[in-house]
């Protein structure tokens, strides 16, 4: 690291748990960011002023007014822009050091593997079964790691899906119904702090793993409730018969 380089992370840097060395692998690190909704526009900002190395942000959908309610890095100018486009040029403002791909197209099965492949760790900000569905398959097969994020009403849901662990579970071995369409913030809601809570939890528990430090969410499924302000945690093992890993 430089000088510069020195004093913007020195805060990090005086945590013993990160120090010069876990610095370092932050500044190395890849992440690969699906979806930069609300979620995303959380986890992306806090990764990038955290050093990340190198982010990718893949999205196919455009800022819209209504985002504007919650997706607090978007500006009422970036109306009509690719998601990913917008969240790429506000990280070269906010940290240039940090290398930015932005993918603006619907990704299939093979390309999201082969992007896994290519990084250290896979966060789902997506806002819908089908990709979360995908994306965990795709993480599963490269045994990227994948850090699981929804937001929803007043109530956010958070795991950490580890593919190198033989007996750990999967995305599907919790949640495997069939997306009816309706289940998204565009029927329902979403109260606007949530995806900010949610997805600096995501973005905490990346750069634990990157770290090695802390105890990370495997095996287990956080739950916040906003309307009353609690936390609770469920505990849940491999489904054998899961048909992502339950043969595996």
């Amino acid at each position: 690291m430089d000088d510069s380089q020195l004093i913007r992370y020195s805060r990090h840097i005086l945590l013993p748990q990160i120090d010069l060395l876990g610095q370092e692998k932050i500044l190395k690190s890849k992440m690969l960011i699906i979806g930069c909704g609300g979620l995303g526009c959380a986890v992306a900002p806090l990764l990038a002023a955290a050093g990340v190395g190198q982010l990718t942000c893949v999205d196919d959908d455009k800022v819209d007014l209504s985002n504007l309610q919650r997706q607090t890095h978007y500006v009422h100018s970036d109306i009509g822009l690719f998601k990913a486009q917008a969240m790429q040029d506000f990280i070269h403002k906010q940290n240039p050091e940090v290398q930015v791909r932005a993918i603006t197209e619907r990704l299939g099965l093979q390309a999201l593997i082969l992007l896994c492949k290519e990084h250290d760790v896979v966060i789902d900000c997506s806002d819908n079964l089908l990709t979360r569905q995908q994306v965990n398959q795709a993480a599963f097969i490269s045994k990227t790691p994948l850090f699981f994020g929804s937001a929803l009403r007043f109530e956010g849901q958070l795991s950490v899906f580890d593919a190198r662990d033989p007996i750990a579970p999967c995305y599907a071995c919790l949640f495997d119904g069939d997306d009816n369409g309706q289940d998204s913030c565009s029927f329902l809601g979403v109260f606007a702090p949530l995806v900010s809570i949610i997805g600096s939890m995501q973005a905490a528990e990346a750069l634990k793993i990157i770290l090695n430090i802390g105890a990370l969410l495997k095996g287990k499924l956080l739950h916040y409730n906003a309307l009353n302000t609690q936390f609770y945690t469920v505990e849940f093992d491999r489904n054998p018969h899961c048909k992502i890993c339950g043969q595996h």
